[in-house]
């Protein structure tokens, strides 16, 4: 039996027309029957960079048994000119955080992912202390198990104050070893102890959403290695972005 939680994330492949532009990993969420795939705000446009696809394609397993069945299923970023993905802000400018809404009618029925929801985030900031092991399951570089088309899973620790914004901002710090690719994966806190019938379930916590690495401006780059530090996101911004009066950025 395969663990659940590979199901929750998927590859998120960007386009300009038919041209390929990069990869990275998003994952699923749901709110009121309604479905939303969450990813890096940076993954769907980065004007500094020059980085404007037009439509992203995620992959989604079509046998629960027979993992090797799998399809890529387009979806369009923008429609008569507008944004067609949600996005935040607060008082200390963008979050790097995205959503789209999935049109459920329209999946293959056969389709085969989980979801996190509300009951995952984490309602209690002071139960998470530095230190604490977390899991950030993505797509690094694009690598998967191309022949079962499912993600690969790092381990990182919660490295700065859970419950304190970083320096200001609407992120935590996670210590793990990260690549490009590994935008918009979930970071997860494990909860409770395995058992033999967690395999089908969703025991975790969604703590955040992976953004970036975070390094220093003035490090020597012959004399000093990269911090191998982490942005992660605050997960409880779903809520806004998935509200039902929210809309397009």
């Amino acid at each position: 039996m395969i663990e659940a939680v590979l199901f929750t994330a998927t590859q998120v492949s960007t386009f300009l027309g038919s041209g390929a532009l990069t990869h990275a990993s998003g994952f699923f969420f749901t709110r009121d029957e309604r479905l939303f795939l969450v990813t890096s705000r940076h993954v769907l446009i980065d004007e500094p960079t020059g980085h404007l696809p037009d439509r992203i394609e995620i992959e989604l397993h079509t046998d629960a048994k027979r993992l090797t069945e799998s399809l890529r299923w387009s979806i369009p970023l923008y429609r008569d000119g507008r944004s067609l993905w949600r996005q935040g802000s607060d008082s200390q400018g963008e979050i790097d955080v995205a959503v789209i809404e999935l049109d459920r009618a329209a999946l293959p029925a056969n389709a085969v992912y989980r979801a996190f929801d509300s009951s995952h985030l984490q309602a209690d900031l002071e139960a998470v202390e530095v230190g604490m092991s977390l899991v950030v399951v993505g797509f690094p570089l694009g690598f998967h198990d191309t022949l079962h088309h499912l993600p690969v899973v790092r381990q990182a620790i919660v490295a700065s104050s859970f419950g304190l914004r970083f320096q200001g901002q609407g992120f935590f710090l996670t210590d793990a070893r990260t690549h490009r690719g590994t935008s918009g994966s979930p970071v997860l806190l494990r909860v409770g102890s395995p058992t033999a019938g967690d395999r089908q379930k969703l025991p975790w916590k969604l703590l955040g959403v992976h953004s970036a690495r975070m390094d220093m401006g003035d490090r020597d780059l012959l004399a000093d290695e990269s911090l191998g530090l982490n942005c992660a996101w605050y997960a409880d911004i779903l809520l806004t972005l998935t509200a039902k009066d929210g809309a397009p950025r």
